[in-house]
């Protein structure tokens, strides 16, 4: 459950810190006092999309953190999938922060996250339950997840949609492949000449750099012949003037008409005959910079580039690297050969398909089963509600038809309605209105209470468009679903708040020139109070304030 919440920059919210716990937690208050502002916090802390809207004026960063403790083993298990773990007292710390930017970060446990890992963790935590939730409950799309919540049909989803995945991924291949056999004999003309032509170049890794590291000497040669030989020549070997070997050479015979005087001398001289060999050594491979060019040079260039236009050829065709393209080659061989032996594949992709189709409709026949099983048993559960919620003459069903396999099975499920004896019923979406619609949502999450997983529920105005007996009996609801799972509640009905087991009052006044929302807990005066204020008119009565606390008194009943 969420049992602290801090929220911090959010629209009229300046700094806000409440302790929660367990059972049916009411917040009330004035319109215009940030109620909406709590649930955009909460929506915000679930890892729902962000406005930097929400950022209030004048500052750079809001956020919103919140600690959870009791934790689901659902949750615990999906915490410990994803890598994390509970600190020792049992609680998980959630927190976003929202700039004016319009950039969100997702904390958990202080530590960054991306957001769909934040989500799944956060919306394993809590769910909110507004009147969006309502308008996407009319839609058809929304049922089918919701009576397979009910079946808790996890497991089977998974295995069918194993086969299904291998149903769909085989079926795409059967009709590439059949696709292709129409145009069988142009496809094979196509790629036989692709691989022929790639084939015929016999192209080899690296070939293309060396080439072109070839060409640029040939392209160079007059000037690579020219330098070389005039250091050659400077080096080692020289007509008109004393070459550099020449000269240390000298210059080491100097040295040893000297050593019998100078010792040191016949060092220098071995060191000086050193460098000419040295010398003599650089002067070799200069001259075999000039010299590795057999034949003539100008004929051996056009060899050359004749060859790199083939390979740019190829490149400009199949791919801009060698790897990419052998690998077109090899894709190109790989439909040649399924082309060729085409009517061995489309037979054998239709065996395989068979023999996947059956596994799915096993597993299809059992997800049907256990749907039609779960519709009776909600449909029990719902029409109980609904009568306990004065709407004793709706009919409420559940739609199942077979249609073509999807990766939610063969079935088509949608709710239907019927508010009145004697009309046929109709789906959901054409028949129910505000009100109805409110307690019908109500009455399928207390049908699906047992089955829900996350430890917090949030209501945001659950009874809107109801009022009166019903409105009380919608608390009395809302308090036996919090005995197995934390619920809080936005209401603006005094019915509602006075069966709370805890209330608090939300509010807004003026600091600094500035509006600000705060949240307080309220005491038995304090709830009288509250109750009474949204019973009365302008001004508050003794009567309003009597009517009040014997409603709070009588909500205790309940517990």
């Amino acid at each position: 459950m969420l049992a602290s919440l801090h929220i911090e920059n959010i629209a009229v919210i300046k700094s806000l810190d409440v302790d929660l716990s367990g059972g049916f937690t009411a917040l009330t208050g004035e319109t215009g006092a940030g109620k909406s502002i709590i649930i955009d916090s909460i929506n915000l802390l679930t890892g729902g999309r962000a406005s930097r809207e929400l950022v209030r004026t004048g500052e750079h960063r809001a956020m919103v953190s919140g600690v959870f403790c009791e934790l689901p083993n659902e949750t615990l298990t999906t915490l410990t999938e994803l890598g994390f773990d509970t600190d020792e007292n049992g609680e998980i710390l959630l927190q976003r922060t929202l700039t004016d930017d319009g950039r969100t970060t997702s904390r958990v446990n202080g530590q960054s996250v991306t957001s769909a890992v934040y989500r799944e963790i956060a919306q394993s935590l809590i769910n909110i339950h507004g009147q969006n939730d309502s308008l996407q409950f009319l839609q058809k799309s929304s049922h089918l997840p919701l009576l397979d919540a009910f079946a808790e049909n996890g497991e089977l989803l998974c295995e069918y949609r194993r086969f299904y995945e291998e149903y769909k991924r085989i079926s795409e291949h059967l009709r590439e492949l059949e696709r292709e056999d129409k145009d069988k004999f142009r496809l094979l003309e196509i790629y036989r000449f692709q691989l022929g032509e790639i084939d015929s170049v016999k192209l080899k890794k690296g070939e293309e750099e060396e080439l072109e590291a070839q060409a640029k000497k040939l392209r160079n040669i007059e000037k690579i012949s020219k330098q070389t030989s005039f250091a050659y020549r400077i080096l080692y070997s020289s007509d008109k003037s004393a070459s550099a070997s020449y000269l240390l050479d000298r210059a080491a015979a100097s040295m040893l008409q000297i050593c019998d005087v100078v010792p040191e001398a016949a060092e220098l001289a071995e060191r000086l005959k050193s460098y000419r060999y040295e010398i003599e050594d650089i002067a070799e491979t200069i001259h075999d910079f000039g010299g590795d060019i057999d034949g003539d040079p100008t004929e051996k260039l056009n060899k050359i580039e004749g060859r790199l236009d083939s390979i740019a050829k190829l490149k400009r065709k199949y791919g801009e690297t060698f790897e990419e393209i052998q690998r077109f080659r090899e894709e190109t061989a790989r439909k040649l050969d399924e082309i060729e032996c085409a009517d061995d594949k489309i037979a054998d992709y239709r065996r395989q398909l068979d023999a996947i189709r059956d596994e799915m409709e096993i597993r299809a026949a059992a997800l049907t089963k256990s749907r039609r099983s779960a519709a009776e048993s909600i449909l029990d559960r719902i029409s109980d509600v609904l009568v306990y919620l004065d709407m004793p003459k709706v009919r409420f069903d559940v739609s199942i038809k077979p249609t073509e396999p999807t990766s939610n099975g063969f079935d088509d499920v949608e709710f239907l309605i019927s508010p009145n004896p004697g009309e046929a019923l109709r789906p959901l979406a054409k028949i129910a209105s505000g009100g109805e619609l409110s307690r019908i949502m109500l009455a399928m999450k207390c049908a699906l209470a047992d089955r829900d997983s996350v430890g917090t529920l949030i209501f945001d105005e659950i009874d809107t468009g109801i009022s009166g007996k019903t409105s009380r009996k919608v608390g009395i609801k809302l308090k036996s679903i919090a005995r197995g799972v934390q619920v809080i509640c936005v209401t603006h009905s005094a019915q509602v708040a006075s069966v709370a087991d805890n209330h608090f009052y939300i509010s807004k006044s003026e600091q600094d020139g500035r509006t600000e929302t705060s949240l307080t807990l309220l005491d038995n005066m304090g709830r009288i109070e509250e109750i009474a204020r949204i019973l009365g008119g302008i001004n508050v009565t003794e009567v309003q304030r009597r009517a009040a606390a014997e409603m709070i008194a009588e909500g205790k009943e309940y517990d």
